[in-house]
Formats: structure tokens, sequence, C-alpha cells
């Protein structure tokens, strides 16, 4: 515990020292190909605020740039996440075409403007005041733009905040708790929902991985933003060590010596931590690790459950499409 303490209170233990190395070998496959990035905070002891880009991949995520600040609430002003997507843009291979995936808490025009001054495409889930301007002129909030039950509205061009030109993908779904308004820079379809969908998959299991099923980190006792920051990036660096171990053991037709189901039902990272503990008991050294590949594996489904939840499919009873 006395070096985990000095590594965590040692300003040189930095990302750019020790992750951002490992991560940009790792992603070296990845060049020229399209990939799909999550934005978004989690809180701690509803004092510090981590905010994290992450690529998602194989059904989850993992972290390419993040930081922790004392902040109480999960709400963040542009200015305060910016450097971690400038420092997730350092780390990406070249010529990777990039679309980032983002909630309602970021419905900031210094955000949208920046993505698309880096090329880079997006959706955005708005909030139901938001005004936008269609092409004739009129301006209204997104509610009015919401339909009816098992209807979808697909709208487009329109104008936000001033001087930003996207589109609209609105829907009301049986069954879900909100109206969905996804602001998008791309055409919008009926596949801008299964687009930001994603989202969901990859960023809240990683978070969950931090608190509960990997890493325990609520029962750290630290309360310096910091020297979270710096515990989270050692976590990240495990974190991608285990991934890539899981992925390594798939590949070699080894997964049933630790998941016995029938197809994956641990994901990389669960199976990755299982090896790391038998390499550790065994005392065996940890192997050259590989490249992700640039393919994108189906997430890991532990039960039939999980496997209906993926393949479900939502059906409406009418599409509209609007050019205004």
């Amino acid at each position: 515990m006395g070096r985990l303490s000095y590594f965590l209170h040692n300003p040189q233990i930095t990302a750019e020292r020790y992750y951002e190395p490992m991560l940009r070998h790792l992603l070296s496959a990845f060049a020229g190909e399209a990939i799909l990035l999550t934005l978004d905070t989690s809180m701690l002891w509803d004092q510090f605020c981590l905010i994290e880009v992450c690529l998602a991949w194989g059904g989850r995520s993992f972290t390419l740039a993040q930081v922790v600040l004392e902040h109480g609430s999960a709400m963040v002003g542009f200015e305060q996440y910016r450097p971690v997507l400038e420092r997730a843009q350092q780390v990406l291979p070249p010529g990777v075409q990039v679309t980032l995936l983002a909630d309602r808490g970021f419905e900031h025009g210094g955000l949208m403007r920046w993505l698309n001054k880096q090329q880079w495409d997006w959706a955005i889930r708005v909030k139901s005041d938001l005004l936008v301007t269609t092409a004739d002129g009129r301006t209204q909030s997104v509610e009015r733009l919401f339909p009816s039950p098992e209807q979808a509205y697909l709208v487009g061009p329109v104008r936000v905040l001033g001087d930003i030109d996207v589109h609209l993908a609105t829907a009301n779904v049986p069954g879900a708790q909100d109206t969905w308004a996804v602001l998008s820079s791309q055409t919008v379809s009926l596949q801008t929902f299964a687009l930001y969908g994603q989202r969901f998959g990859g960023i809240e299991p990683h978070f969950k991985d931090y608190k509960s099923a990997a890493f325990d980190v609520i029962d750290s006792g630290l309360r310096n933003a910091q020297v979270l920051t710096r515990l989270f990036m050692l976590l990240d660096c495990a974190y991608l060590i285990a991934l890539v171990l899981g992925m390594m053991l798939v590949q070699a037709g080894q997964r049933t010596r630790l998941d016995w189901h029938g197809d994956r039902g641990l994901s990389f990272l669960q199976l990755g931590l299982r090896e790391l503990a038998r390499l550790c008991y065994e005392r065996l050294p940890l192997p050259i690790l590989q490249a992700l590949p640039k393919g994108n594996p189906p997430p890991a489904c532990a039960s039939q459950c999980k496997r209906d939840d993926l393949d479900c499919r939502i059906e409406f009873a009418r599409v509209v499409t609007f050019s205004c």
C-alpha cells in the first residue's frame, strides 16, 4: 500500500508518461478506421466529478482520456471538459473517422462547434426546451416536434444555438421513460437511435467496473481530485492490460478455461482479470500484449435474457420525415 500511495501522490506519475504510450500501441490497428467515442461524467460521493472520453469496443468501452474535478454536479461546462477531448484526440491513430456520442448534459454550442471544427461526426441527446429553427424560419422548442406514441419524426436540416446547422430525430418509444430527441451532424434516420443507443452499452458498464464490478473505487477513501485522477489512470492501465489479455485468450481458443458459457459470457475485462490472477498465482510472466483488432467483436452475453435484450428491435407505427 505504501508503494501505491507513492504513485498516487507523485506528480510525475502522469497519463502522458505511463498510459498513453501503451494506448497508442494498442490502438495502432485502428488507423484509417471508423470509431465510436463516448463522452460522459460520473459522480463520486456527490463531491467529485469524473469526466471521461472512451472508445466503444466489444460491447464495452475503455478510456482515452479522463480527469476528476472537485465539482458537486454531473453537469460540467465545455471549458471544463475541453482538455479531456483534446487529450483524447492526441492519442488517436491517424486517419480515424470519429463519431462522438453524448447525453443531454453536453448540449453545449461550444462542444458542437469544436466537433465540427475537428470534422468529427456526433450525436447528442438534447433537452425538450432547446430551441430549433427550421428552414422556413420558424423557431420552436424541440418539445413541439415530439411525435405521438409509437411514432418517430426525422427533421432536418435545422439550426440551433444561433449558428449550428444539424439534423433532429425524435421518437416516442413505448416503455421509455422520456421521449427521445437526438441532434446529429449527419442526416438522421431510424438508425440514428440505434447509433445513440450504443452509448448505454459502452460507458455505463465501464463506470460500473470502476465502482463495483471490478475495482471498488468507492472504498478507496481518497478525497483529492488530483490523487483520484492518478488512481483512475492507474486503473485504466490495469483495465487495458486485462482487456487485451481477455481478447488474446479468446483469439487463442482458450476462453473456456475461464468462461464456461456456450458463447462468451464474460467481458474481455473479466476474462483478463481472471487470467491475471492465474498468472500471479503460478508466478508466470505477463505475455507480450497484442494490438487490439480493428474489428468490433460482439458483446458478451451471460444469459439468454441478455441475448434477447441485445437482439430486441423497436418497431414504429409511423415514421414521418420533415424537410421544413
